[in-house]
């Protein structure tokens, strides 16, 4: 018995020596690769609406915030455009704020990081993520918008409406001026998307299912990949 614990013991010591010897090969292989992919043809700027202090309107089935499914739209999202190759920088990755803790106005100061970051990003679209919210419980539907005078913005919304209301019934086929400081501020075409409405029981809970948001986020960059092939 002691014969074999004492072959076992030196097969495991040779075991992770090998290990110990292959890793670093295969750390110098992925780094290789990864040093060697091509720069991003286009990128993007996901921007989740909200978070911190602010949590944007509850679902009153659920109770879920509406700055933590912009949130978990946003990461979807990202992680779908980044399977096609397209670059992405994000506002928000977390559930923080992005205001100053010392800004007398924190929403402005929340609003003047995004179009920092917007503006500094160098990507060639922005992206706004929201959910929607009405005293009417029968409101349903993605809405998008533009901002006003901006004819790229307007066509890279149009495209993304398009696109949702071939997937989904009850988005809005036809885009909309929208009065955002994200639209306004933005160097940028960008559009803002009303994923849905907390305010409607059954869209609520479509919303917070994680089957739901891959679907809705292959579609809208459906509609952005359609918008880069129009430029």
């Amino acid at each position: 018995m002691k014969n074999i614990f004492v072959t076992i013991k030196k097969k495991w010591i040779l075991s992770v020596v090998a290990i110990c010897l292959v890793m670093p090969v295969l750390a110098g292989v992925f780094a290789t690769q990864k040093a060697s992919r091509p720069k991003p043809e286009y990128t993007i700027v996901i921007d989740a609406g909200h978070g911190g202090r602010d949590g944007g309107a509850v679902g009153k089935t659920t109770g879920v915030s509406e700055s933590e499914l912009n949130l978990q739209f946003a990461l979807t999202l990202k992680a779908v455009c980044e399977e096609f190759g397209i670059g992405v920088v994000m506002t928000r990755s977390d559930m923080k704020g992005l205001y100053d803790e010392n800004a007398s106005n924190k929403k402005r100061s929340e609003m003047e990081k995004r179009r920092e970051i917007i503006n500094s990003s160098n990507a060639d679209l922005m992206i706004s993520l929201h959910m929607n919210s009405f005293p009417l419980s029968s409101c349903e539907g993605a809405y998008v918008f533009y901002g006003k005078g901006c004819e790229e913005g307007e066509r890279l919304a149009g495209s993304i409406s398009s696109s949702l209301s071939k997937s989904f019934d009850s988005a809005r086929k036809i885009a909309t001026i929208g009065d955002y400081y994200v639209l306004n501020y933005s160097s940028i075409p960008s559009a803002l998307v009303e994923c849905g409405f907390l305010s409607n029981p059954e869209e609520e809970r479509l919303l917070a299912s994680e089957q739901y948001q891959k679907e809705f986020c292959y579609s809208l960059l459906a509609g952005i990949l359609s918008y880069f092939e129009m430029r």
